[in-house]
C-alpha cells in the first residue's frame, strides 16, 4: 500500500503520524511511505532519519494526499485539507467528529473511509489509541493548571502544593477515567488537596484504594459538583463519552458559585468540552476569562510535547497501521473487531451511531461493507 504522512497544520500542532521506527516497520511489510518534507522535525525526528528508514520525501502537502491510499496523521483534517482527501482514500487519525459538524460533512462529502483513533474499542471498553494521549493531557492539565493559578496570569495566585503552614490548593477532578487518574496522580504528587468524582462507584472503588492520602473519591452528581466547586482553585474536566460530545457538568450559572481566579481546564474539548462555556483555543492563545473564571481549553493539548507524544501515540497506532496497510481496511476491520470499532464514515456513509445522533444524520450499518 502507498501510505502517505502529511505534515500537522493544526494551531502549534507539532506532532507527527509516524516516528522513522514506525515507518521502518511499515517498509519492511512491504508498503511505501511517502513523508511530507519535515513533517517530523519539531518532534524531533528529520527528514534524514526517515530516508534511512525506508521513507520517500514529497515537499508539498498537496503531493502526499495525491499520492497516498493511506494517510496516517495525528490531528482531524482542517478546512485546507478538506478538498485534498480523495474518494475511496483511508484516513486514519483522530477525527472527533461528534465535536465537529463541517468536518462531518466534508469527510461525507470526500466519500474516503475514515477510521478514527479514539473510537477504536477493545472488548473490555478501552480505549487503546485515545489512553497515551488521554494520559499526556491528564498530567498536562495539572501542570498548565498549576501555571495559570498564578497571579500574574489572572489566576487566584494559589501555589499547587501550598508550603509548611499554608494549606495546599484544592484540586477537583470530573471523571475518575484516564484523564482523571493522571491528573489526580500529578496534583497528588505536587501536595494538593485532591478531590476526584465519578459516576462508577466500582471506579471509586479502584481510586481509592491505589490512590495517595491526599486524594478522596465522592460520587458525582450536581449536588456534590457544586459543593466542590465553590473552594476549588483548580477544576479538571475529564469525562468522555466514546465518540459522543461530553455531558455538560458545570454550566454557566455555576461560574458565579466559584471565587475569582479560580482555573478550569477542560480536556474534554475535543469531544465538544463538559463545562458549558468551553470554546476551543490554542497554545498561542490558551486562555479566557468569563465571570472571572479562567478557561483553558486547548483542543490539543499533547502536541506541546510532541517528542513525547509522537512516541507515545505511534506505540499503540502501529500495530492497527500495520494491520490495515497489509489486509485493507475491510479485512482488517472484519477480522478485528476493535479496529472496526474505528470505523465513523465510508465512502459518505456514516456508519457510528454518536455521529448520527450528533447531527441527525442516517446511519448505515457497517456490516454492509465488511460482509
Amino acid at each position: 500500500m502507498i501510505i502517505g504522512v502529511p505534515k500537522e497544520i493544526k494551531n502549534n500542532e507539532n506532532r507527527v503520524g509516524v516516528t522513522p521506527a514506525g515507518t521502518m516497520e511499515l517498509v519492511s511489510n512491504g508498503h511505501t511511505v511517502f513523508i511530507q518534507q519535515s513533517a517530523g522535525l519539531q518532534s524531533g525526528f528529520g527528514d534524514e532519519e526517515y530516508i534511512n528508514a525506508g521513507a520517500k520525501i514529497l515537499p508539498t502537502i498537496e503531493e502526499v494526499y495525491s499520492t497516498a491510499e493511506m494517510i496516517i496523521k495525528v490531528k482531524e483534517p482542517i478546512e485546507p485539507e478538506y478538498t485534498l482527501i480523495k474518494k475511496d482514500q483511508l484516513v486514519f487519525t483522530y477525527f472527533h467528529f461528534a465535536s465537529g459538524e463541517a468536518l462531518t460533512n466534508a469527510m461525507i462529502a470526500s466519500e474516503s473511509v475514515c477510521v478514527s483513533y479514539e473510537t477504536v474499542e477493545d472488548p473490555d471498553r478501552s480505549l487503546p489509541l485515545l489512553t497515551p494521549m488521554s494520559e499526556v493531557a491528564g498530567r498536562m492539565s495539572i501542570q498548565q493548571g498549576a501555571k495559570f493559578l498564578e497571579k500574574p496570569l489572572k489566576g487566584r495566585g494559589v501555589l499547587l502544593g501550598g508550603v509548611p503552614g499554608v494549606p495546599p490548593a484544592k484540586v477537583v477532578v470530573l471523571g475518575g477515567g484516564v484523564v482523571g487518574t493522571q491528573a489526580a496522580k500529578m496534583a497528588a504528587g505536587m501536595g494538593a488537596d485532591v478531590t476526584i468524582l465519578d459516576i462508577s462507584m466500582k471506579r471509586l472503588r479502584y481510586l481509592d484504594d491505589v490512590m495517595a492520602a491526599n486524594v478522596k473519591t465522592e460520587y458525582s452528581n450536581e449536588y456534590n459538583i457544586r459543593k466542590h466547586i465553590k473552594d476549588a482553585d483548580l477544576i479538571i474536566g475529564g469525562v468522555l463519552i466514546p465518540g459522543a460530545k461530553a455531558p455538560k457538568l458545570i454550566t454557566r450559572d455555576m461560574l458565579k458559585d466559584m471565587r475569582p481566579g479560580t482555573v478550569i481546564v477542560d480536556v474534554a474539548v475535543d469531544q465538544g468540552g463538559c463545562f458549558e462555556t468551553t470554546k476551543p483555543t490554542t497554545h498561542q492563545d490558551p486562555v479566557y476569562i468569563i465571570d472571572d473564571i479562567v478557561h483553558y481549553s486547548v483542543a490539543n493539548m499533547p502536541g506541546a510535547v510532541p517528542y513525547t507524544s509522537t512516541l507515545a501515540l505511534t506505540n499503540v497506532t502501529l500495530p492497527y497501521a500495520v494491520q490495515l496497510a497489509n489486509k485493507g481496511w475491510k479485512k482488517a476491520c472484519a477480522e478485528n473487531l476493535s479496529l472496526q470499532k474505528g470505523l465513523n464514515v465510508i465512502n459518505g456513509d456514516v456508519v457510528y451511531p454518536a455521529i448520527s445522533e450528533a447531527f441527525d444524520l442516517p446511519l448505515k450499518d457497517v456490516n454492509e461493507y465488511l460482509n
